[in-house]
């Protein structure tokens, strides 16, 4: 007879046969159970049909056809970790292929590869996050922690750790465009290093020879631009360096164009500008790479980007900032008949000053022809002024010495009179006269202070209870409790009272009292 494990799940899964059943269903259990967790799979029928029919059995049919009994037993299908882990990832990947996540950046890390890592949290949860480098590269700003931004990718799980994260594809600031952000970021870094500086700044000169300008050769600006150079000046010699002002490439492109000029030209000035446009159009004008060239340039720049109200990075790099390519045409020179007369009013100017300084250098000349019209009367009277200086000389000399004479004299009689037995003399004088004063005012002051004395005894023996007792009056208190009496209310009859006297005391009781 066939012996098939089997069951009532038959929904295409796998037969699996048994070796024959034993009488003993203890140990057909045990069999199925080791079975059972050294395959990982669970047999779909056990004992179908007619139910396991031993051979030479005694156990009744009813027992053996009651599969129930053999199903009872504890059935686990055993997954290894990473088994679990792959269904969970794909569980993941396929319930959440694309989608926008907004949250906060924390713990943000850049290693040397070049992947952005960080957790993006609210107030309650957070997720780990990356964006690797490929997509950072498309970034127009740089993320920081505390950052609110809005995200998109897929969420996956990393299977080495068992840690969910998301895998993003984009990611751009919550609340301010990408670019405003990278534009501030940009200008507050640039600020701090110093390249925004106004001690640094070039003075653009006031004549240029040769104008250098990098632009778009096909734009209106380069046309508005040599027209009204033409117009204002009109032998300038201008040199124009071809760029693409707008889209990928194009800071390149501008950078490499001041490099230029600075290495191979002798331009007295350099134009950078661009017609108006969004911020995406003027885009490249806030790179990096056109900042830095602009600050290194060793050529005087002038940066006209834009509209009036259009303000890239390198406006507050170049020297000179033009609200328009056409104001810089104007700022770059002035006008050449405007120079004309600023000449003309020099050059009279300067006339003036060269005829007035050579009428003084004539006036001083004839005045010094004056003097050394007769040098011999001159040098004559200089020798009689030295005579006169050497007389008055010997004669100070000689006064002063006399005068040095006399004090030397006078400081010899003081000393005599200062001698040290003579001050010891004097001074044992005077401590002799000291000495009686100082006995005859202690002996004053002592007779002063014993008549105070005297008096303040007499008015505290005045105002001494004893003495009021003296003069026959006495001092009544109650017993036991020792007050002292002033009216008749505060006793009654049969209380005890002590009469203090001037010399000793009275025990009385009270017998009446007078209120009157």
């Amino acid at each position: 007879m066939d012996r098939l494990w089997a069951g009532p799940y038959q929904n295409g899964h796998l037969y699996r046969e048994m070796p024959p059943l034993t009488c003993n269903l203890d140990v057909e259990a045990e069999r199925f159970k080791i079975l059972c967790y050294t395959t990982r799979e669970v047999p779909d029928t056990f004992l179908q049909k007619k139910g396991a029919i031993c051979e030479n059995s005694k156990t009744p049919n009813s027992i053996l056809r009651t599969p129930n009994l053999i199903m009872e037993l504890p059935l686990r299908y055993i997954l290894t970790v990473s088994e679990l882990t792959q269904e969970i990832k794909e569980i993941l990947e396929d319930k959440f292929p694309d989608l926008w996540v907004e949250g906060e950046i924390s713990n943000l890390r850049i290693p040397p590869s070049g992947h952005i890592y960080f957790t993006l949290k609210d107030d309650t949860s957070q997720i780990r996050a990356v964006l690797f480098k490929m997509q950072a590269r498309t970034l127009r700003f740089v993320p920081e922690d505390g950052l609110h931004v809005v995200c998109r990718g897929r969420v996956s799980l990393y299977e080495k750790r068992g840690d969910y994260q998301l895998i993003l594809e984009s990611m751009e600031p919550k609340g301010i465009g990408a670019l405003q952000l990278a534009f501030v970021q940009l200008k507050e870094k640039l600020e701090k290093e110093g390249l925004f500086d106004p001690a640094r700044k070039k003075p653009i000169p006031m004549v240029p020879q040769k104008i250098g300008v990098i632009t778009s050769p096909t734009g209106a600006v380069i046309r508005d631009m040599l027209h009204i150079l033409k117009r204002r000046f009109e032998n300038l010699h201008i040199l124009l360096y071809p760029v693409r002002v707008q889209g990928e490439g194009a800071s390149g492109e501008i950078a490499e164009a001041v490099k230029y000029f600075n290495q191979w030209t002798d331009v007295d000035v350099i134009i950078v500008g661009r017609g108006g446009g969004s911020l995406e159009d003027l885009w490249a004008f806030n790179e990096e790479a056109v900042a830095r060239a602009i600050y290194h340039s060793r050529i005087p720049i002038i940066s006209a980007v834009g509209h009036e109200t259009d303000y890239t990075v390198s406006d507050f790099v170049a020297d000179l900032r033009a609200p328009t390519p056409s104001a810089a045409a104007e700022l770059v020179i002035r006008d050449k008949r405007e120079i004309k007369n600023i000449l003309h009013y020099l050059r009279g100017r300067l006339e003036n000053e060269v005829v007035q300084i050579f009428q003084e250098y004539r006036t001083h000349l004839s005045h010094l022809v004056k003097i050394f019209r007769e040098p011999e009367k001159k040098i004559e009277a200089y020798f009689l002024r030295m005579d006169d200086l050497v007389n008055r000389l010997r004669l100070l000399t000689s006064w002063t010495l006399r005068r040095k004479r006399e004090k030397q004299l006078h400081l010899s009689e003081n000393l005599l009179l200062r001698s040290p037995m003579e001050r010891l003399k004097n001074l044992r004088l005077f401590i002799s006269e000291d000495r009686r004063r100082m006995g005859q005012y202690i002996k004053h002051a002592i007779e002063i202070h014993r008549h105070r004395v005297a008096g303040t005894l007499g008015k505290l023996d005045s105002l001494s209870p004893l003495s009021i007792l003296q003069r026959g009056y006495s001092i009544t208190r109650k017993l036991p409790s020792l007050q002292i009496l002033r009216e008749s209310t505060h006793v009654k009859e049969g209380d005890k009272v002590e009469v203090k006297l001037f010399r000793g005391n009275l025990l009385c009781g009270v017998e009446k009292t007078d209120r009157s």
